[in-house]
């Protein structure tokens, strides 16, 4: 008996009935929505829950070997570390760069000086400074640190959270660096052999003649969730030219620049267009919509001299500047925790937007079509057939994604380790400083890093066993009303 035994794929196990096959194809998604969504288990768990189930309808009904069905897992556990969660640990470290030299708060404080009215607050931070993060990180990251900066403006939490989830709509297809266009070019390319134009810039265009659409309108919904139609009346002007900047960068860069840096256009020049709109218009009226902060014990806390509430942000400096000058909280002697306005220079404003800068610079010269072609040949990418998988598809032929592509120096991730190198210089860290924030990064996301490995693992069987070409197969059955449930298949 050979080392691993080969495998072709069936899609109707069950008596050459895709009804039937299907019933037992959905289990494994089944259980990972009845676990997070029922019994509300932690992600790792419904995702670890989850593949054990794919494996066994693998092996069990669909027959595919032991050893190929684990193959499968590991090549997909693989591909959810590298490429994608390397992007998001290290886009996450650089962040954390900016939180342990104060930058972060200071970023912060520059975006609360361009204005005090928190309904552009909430265009400027959630949508333009989320879109940011969700291009440079992706997954949870905007939605979190979008909501902690809003928190310690004054917002609500469950404003703060909901002002954050739908600001996300517009820039979410894009996710970190065009993770999710990259991951559905490589899942679709060989699928259709009379179609091979399903490419990262064909697949990210496509994209980016839709989602436009829906930043036009992002923005006006984020100032009446603020403001209701008070909030529309007075400050549709900067959410309108916010939405239409976004959408044209979002269009324009996806089709004609580069698919990665789609929403990183987009996101700065959204916020440049609000900022300079700012300095000849201002709303006719700026009510006071912030929430007064809640010291330790419960009891509404002091604001002084309109200072934000300090050691709001989580794994910051206490509201201190990075120079140390003491500008953060300090008692009264009442038992009341006051802070005092900080005053940033402009050198500490200009470190603060540095590693963005940095990051946009490195990724704009490596998606240089000569530079982007070099780093994609050998020895600076290496694709292999997976050690042991081999899988065939229902016609005999080699499985695609059973081809592993190891670009370790043109992958996103790498490219934020040397942008996070250049930051540390600039932010005047230590190595040793920076090597244990990038350790505390891997543990803060533990829980998140099997996780994603986990679900790509349970993709991958689901794929290579056939599972996912028999729910696909038994849809298409539905005639014309595929084109209504093919997103639910997606999804």
């Amino acid at each position: 008996m050979p080392l691993a035994e080969s495998y072709q794929q069936v899609l109707d196990p069950i008596s050459g009935s895709f009804g039937l096959s299907s019933l037992f194809a959905v289990l494994p998604l089944l259980t990972l929505f009845v676990l997070l969504g029922g019994l509300k288990l932690k992600a790792w768990v419904a995702g670890l829950a989850s593949l054990g189930v794919a494996l066994a309808v693998a092996i069990v009904i669909y027959g595919m070997p032991v050893q190929q069905g684990l193959l499968s897992a590991t090549e997909g556990a693989t591909f959810g570390f590298f490429p994608i969660l390397w992007v998001v640990i290290n886009a996450i470290w650089v962040y954390n760069l900016t939180v342990a030299t104060g930058h972060f708060d200071v970023l912060r404080r520059s975006f609360e000086k361009v204005s005090p009215d928190q309904r552009i607050q909430a265009v400027i931070i959630a949508f333009c400074f989320g879109g940011l993060l969700e291009a440079l990180a992706g997954f949870g990251t905007p939605v979190a640190i979008s909501v902690v900066m809003l928190m310690a403006l004054g917002f609500t939490p469950i404003k703060a959270a909901t002002l954050a989830l739908l600001a996300n709509t517009a820039p979410v297809a894009y996710g970190a660096l065009a993770t999710p266009i990259i991951t559905l070019a490589s899942v679709t390319s060989g699928v259709q052999p009379d179609n091979p134009g399903l490419t990262v810039d064909n697949l990210g265009a496509m994209v980016g003649r839709q989602t436009p659409l829906l930043a036009l309108f992002v923005p006006l919904l984020l100032v009446f969730v603020v403001d209701g139609k008070r909030g529309l009346r007075q400050t549709w002007l900067p959410a309108v030219v916010c939405g239409i900047t976004f959408a044209i960068g979002q269009f324009v860069c996806s089709n004609y620049i580069s698919v990665p840096l789609t929403d990183i256009v987009a996101s700065l020049l959204a916020a440049a267009s609000v900022v300079l709109l700012l300095r000849f218009w201002q709303p006719s009226e700026s009510p006071q919509l912030a929430v007064p902060p809640r010291d330790a014990s419960g009891t509404d806390g002091e604001l002084g001299g309109g200072a934000l509430p300090t050691a709001v942000v989580a794994g910051g400096t206490g509201g201190r500047s990075p120079a140390g000058d003491g500008g953060g909280a300090n008692g009264t002697g009442d038992g009341t925790v006051r802070s005092r306005p900080v005053a940033d220079s402009g050198s500490e404003v200009a470190k603060a937007y540095a590693p963005y800068a940095i990051i946009i610079a490195i990724f704009s010269v490596t998606s240089l079509p000569a530079v982007k072609a070099a780093l994609a040949e050998s020895p600076f990418s290496v694709k292999f057939a997976w050690p042991g998988l081999d899988v065939l598809t229902t016609a005999g032929a080699p499985q695609a994604s059973a081809s592993y592509t190891f670009g370790w120096l043109a992958a996103a991730g790498t490219l934020m380790i040397f942008a996070g190198l250049i930051s540390m210089v600039v932010l005047r860290v230590s190595p040793a400083r920076a090597l244990k924030a990038y350790g505390q990064t891997y543990y803060e996301l533990r829980y998140a890093i099997v996780t994603v490995m986990a679900v790509l693992a349970l993709a991958y069987v689901m794929n290579q066993s056939g599972q996912t070409g028999t729910l696909g197969s038994f849809l298409a059955q539905t005639g014309g009303y595929f084109a209504l449930l093919s997103p639910i298949l997606g999804w």
